[in-house]
């Protein structure tokens, strides 16, 4: 059973995980250093642990004590109980949600290991929005993606606003970092996949007639905001393919544009 222990003070050294939290640069370089991240709200933390991730401590506002009772119980990590405004002055933003929870991360895989497995890959190139990264974890989820793959330069799935975005996603599907771009994308085809690029591009064909669920490998590549894919990885591709637009529309957010890819990719596969 965790020990509840009340905390006045928001200088308390226990509470160092939680400091600053909205300073997104220091957060960014801290958490991956520190070997932690946060998780924020009941369900996310629940899923987290579901997914096996241990806790290192959890961070509570009154009213949520009954609420994850059954989590304090189970949880071998110490739980601090505060009042809001401490939480605020602690974390620097108010917590309507009440419950944070500092985890552990665990080592992420190698892209060969994550490949084995696979049929329907996800490789994100420069997404370095959390809100972007957190959509784009959700959708792979929900339409049946079994894995994604990231650029060096992409933001951090475990940061806090991308797994709260992703509403904990970010735990259930397998990802892996690519650590030299473009280079790196030659794993992916030795692993047996077809490499495709989504780009507005008017030679790039529609992902209709691309029929990409044929495949019996697909990855799909998708670029940052705004810039797209880079030259170099849409040399990369065995094939370039888009979204039919109407009304003058020339481009989707990125997160949009993975949720229709990914369906197109996925349609009619069986899914668990």
């Amino acid at each position: 059973m965790a020990e509840l222990i009340t905390i006045d003070d928001p200088a308390d050294p226990r509470l160092a995980d939680y400091t600053d939290l909205t300073d997104v640069e220091l957060r960014r370089r801290r958490e991956p250093a520190e070997g932690l991240f946060i998780a924020e709200g009941e369900k996310v933390i629940r899923r987290a642990l579901e997914a096996g991730y241990a806790m290192r401590s959890m961070l509570l506002s009154a009213k949520w004590i009954d609420a994850m009772r059954d989590v304090i119980d189970e949880a071998p990590a110490p739980v601090y109980a505060v009042d809001p405004a401490l939480a605020e002055r602690v974390t620097g933003y108010h917590v309507h949600r009440g419950a944070l929870a500092s985890m552990a991360r665990e080592p992420l895989p190698e892209a060969t290991e994550v490949l084995a497995t696979a049929r329907r890959v996800a490789i994100l190139e420069a997404v370095n929005d959390h809100t972007n990264i957190g959509a784009a974890f959700r959708s792979a989820a929900a339409l049946g993606m079994d894995a994604v793959l990231l650029s060096p330069d992409c933001a951090d799935p475990l940061y806090r606003r991308s797994v709260k975005v992703s509403m904990g996603a970010v735990f259930s599907v397998p990802y892996a970092r690519l650590t030299t771009w473009p280079r790196d994308l030659t794993q992916v085809r030795e692993a047996g996949f077809t490499l495709l690029a989504l780009t507005p591009d008017a030679k790039a064909t529609s992902i209709d007639e691309a029929a990409p669920h044929r495949l019996e490998r697909a990855a799909l590549l998708l670029g940052a905001e705004g810039n797209g894919l880079t030259r170099h990885a849409l040399a990369a591709a065995d094939a370039w393919v888009r979204i039919p637009m109407a009304h003058g529309v020339d481009s989707l957010n990125v997160a949009a544009a993975a949720a229709v890819a990914f369906y197109a990719v996925t349609t009619g596969r069986p899914t668990a």
